[in-house]
């Protein structure tokens, strides 16, 4: 985009009520444009020529074509502008929105239901809308460079979303050797996650021995339909997280929406530590929150901890990865060029706490790789003692 230039939006939805409330808080900011609406997808991909939008917010459910099908046709051409889903927070809205995430989908909104009015319908849309537009068009400076200077350039209806102070930054993308023997993974991701985890998770082979805990930030109703639709793509177990759960190699653990999850020592010698969830208060404006996660991490498996921090928006796992490092731990992270938004990921390096900055298809290699060094190292070890 160039340099103080509106943002262009499209918005298309089929309701003539939704596209007044989207066309409203747009128009409320002065940094965005509304390019044009649409009340179907068809209309929607034969006008993209003419309106340039550098945004398109796409209903999931319309006439004519829906918003699942606009979307494969529009990547299908070529266009790579971000799109925002608008989804009803429903179980049908939620399983199509994460095959629209899965698809190509930069991110997804809530369609707001239950406000007593029309300012408060506003209110709330702006409050998820408005920070998911400005990092994935750029409006906050390139993602982590908003975050160390608070950029105060968002104005009108959308909050700037407070952040974890950035710790100043060492060398960017320096990479560092990794000596510890990881004995857990756990995976901090936001925006763009869906798509990343399906690129990740089914890379890992059946017989992998780590125990896997993933904090994606979602609602509650998605993330049971997310570990059912990675069940469906990977040669490990994946469920949502349930109270008390042993965590065991040949697993992966999603935590569920609005509840953190941590992991717990067992009292007994020789047992696997156990999932806790629990909804205490919200961190970094998440719930759950990879920090959260990230820190019982640290706390039960010490050197042995792993983390992995993927595409996302925030800074939310910074500080838990600091933790990890402090216990002797290792940090990846994804990098920029793949990442739907280089906000978390880019946080985390930024600190100089990611070990190897990589794209995500060269991250399952990375991890088989320190988990195959570690066994291997392990038998030479038995080997010399007998």
């Amino acid at each position: 985009m160039t340099a103080g230039r509106q943002t262009r939006i499209l918005i298309v939805d089929d309701s003539a009520v939704m596209r007044s409330l989207l066309r409203s808080v747009v128009s409320s900011d002065p940094s965005l444009e509304v390019a044009g609406t649409a009340a179907d997808g068809a209309s929607a991909l034969s006008s993209i020529a003419l309106l340039r939008p550098d945004l398109i917010l796409l209903d999931v459910e319309m006439p004519v074509m829906d918003g699942l099908d606009t979307l494969r046709e529009l990547r299908r051409r070529g266009h790579r502008m971000p799109v925002i889903m608008c989804s009803s927070v429903t179980q049908r809205g939620a399983k199509v929105t994460l095959e629209a995430l899965a698809c190509g989908a930069s991110d997804y909104v809530a369609k707001p239901t239950g406000q007593a009015n029309r300012e408060a319908a506003m209110r709330a849309l702006a409050q998820d809308l408005g920070p998911k537009i400005r990092a994935l068009t750029g409006h906050d400076m390139g993602h982590i460079q908003a975050l160390q200077q608070g950029s105060s350039a968002w104005q009108g209806v959308f909050p700037r979303r407070p952040q974890t102070p950035i710790i100043p930054p060492t060398a960017l993308s320096r990479t560092q050797a990794i000596s510890s023997i990881p004995s857990v993974l756990a995976i901090a991701v936001s925006t763009g996650g869906p798509a990343a985890l399906e690129v990740l998770l089914p890379a890992l082979p059946g017989d992998f021995s780590l125990p896997v805990v993933i904090v994606q930030h979602m609602p509650e109703m998605f993330t049971k339909l997310l570990a059912e639709r990675l069940e469906s793509r990977c040669r490990l177990r994946v469920r949502e997280a349930a109270e008390g759960e042993p965590v065991r190699a040949g697993s992966i653990w999603i935590a569920r929406g609005n509840w953190h999850m941590e992991l717990l020592a067992s009292a007994h010698p020789g047992s696997p530590p156990t999932l806790h969830l629990s909804q205490g208060p919200l961190e970094n404006h998440c719930r759950p929150a990879a920090d959260v996660l990230f820190r019982s991490v640290a706390a039960v498996y010490r050197a042995g901890a792993l983390a992995v921090v993927l595409t996302g928006m925030g800074s939310d796992g910074m500080l838990g990865c600091r933790m990890i490092r402090e216990n002797g731990g290792a940090v990846l992270a994804q990098d920029r060029a793949t990442s739907t938004v280089w906000g978390m990921p880019g946080a985390v390096t930024s600190a100089g706490l990611a070990q190897k900055v990589l794209p995500l298809n060269d991250l399952a290699p990375e991890i088989f790789r320190l988990v195959s060094r570690a066994h291997s190292e392990a038998r030479e070890l038995r080997e010399s003692v007998v």
